[in-house]
């Protein structure tokens, strides 16, 4: 038994997002912030420059999370490799290496509430209901997610895409029903969502950070032919086709 008091019931603390098993809070004010820094500290919070964290509450769900984001947890809440055996341990391996992710990311069982590190960055929560259970993700952007959720390697559809699209060769791809958590430079208000029925979208730079597993992305000229594509001034454009929805960051990712 616990009781978690001058939290979430902090006058400074405002809950800004729920879903599934997890809560984002924002702390409205730096109240630790020392004299010398009390300048840097006020323009960040006029530009919505705020502390966020993410609170599981495992009772709900088991959750994986990124390696080295835990801060704290209370209750009886075990973390475990998620692993399931050695062919799962080498399918792991081979993912971390080719999409830049942690091979292992531990999960967290049993009954409690665990809270992540704090993060400037924004935190997004994704339905995988509303993806049609599957979403592509940039590079970087994974927090957590439900620990029922399959975790796999998704290769570009053509060697253009790594080459000339300033992406690697595989990204992460998640599936299942269940929710994931992201941590972006943007926030939620700014990101525009592109809905595609059985159409195409093309992006003049990397500034997608999640679109539909459903949807073929490739590299192409931005017109059909060459002389096309270099009246237009753009060359070559991110391309996705098919139907599912697009995340778009106003500015390009910076990585």
């Amino acid at each position: 038994m616990f009781k978690i008091s001058n939290f979430t019931n902090n006058n400074d603390v405002q809950i800004i997002q729920e879903c599934g098993p997890f809560q984002v809070i924002e702390y409205q004010r730096d109240l630790s912030v020392m004299p010398h820094h009390a300048q840097t500290a006020y323009f960040c919070n006029e530009m919505n420059i705020r502390k966020r964290q993410v609170i599981c509450d495992i009772n709900k769900a088991n959750i994986v999370v990124q390696a080295g984001a835990m801060q704290w947890m209370v209750g009886n809440v075990y973390a475990t490799t998620g692993l399931k055996g050695v062919g799962d341990l080498l399918s792991k391996a081979v993912r971390g290496k080719v999409t830049g992710e942690t091979a292992i990311k531990p999960e967290y069982t049993g009954e409690g509430i665990l809270v992540l590190e704090p993060t400037y960055k924004h935190i997004l929560l994704l339905d995988l209901d509303e993806w049609n259970h599957s979403v592509v993700l940039d590079d970087g952007l994974f927090l957590a997610c439900d620990a029922n959720l399959k975790h796999k390697a998704v290769m570009r559809s053509n060697l253009s895409s790594a080459a000339a699209g300033n992406e690697g060769l595989f990204n992460l791809g998640i599936e299942g029903s269940g929710v994931v958590c992201l941590e972006s430079d943007c926030p939620k208000e700014e990101l525009i969502e592109i809905t595609l029925e059985d159409d195409v979208l093309k992006i003049d730079g990397n500034m997608a950070i999640a679109w539909s597993g459903t949807l073929e992305f490739k590299v192409e000229r931005s017109g059909k032919t060459l002389a096309g594509s270099a009246a237009s001034g753009e060359g070559l454009v991110n391309v996705y086709r098919g139907t599912g929805k697009v995340l778009i960051a106003p500015v390009e990712s910076r990585k």
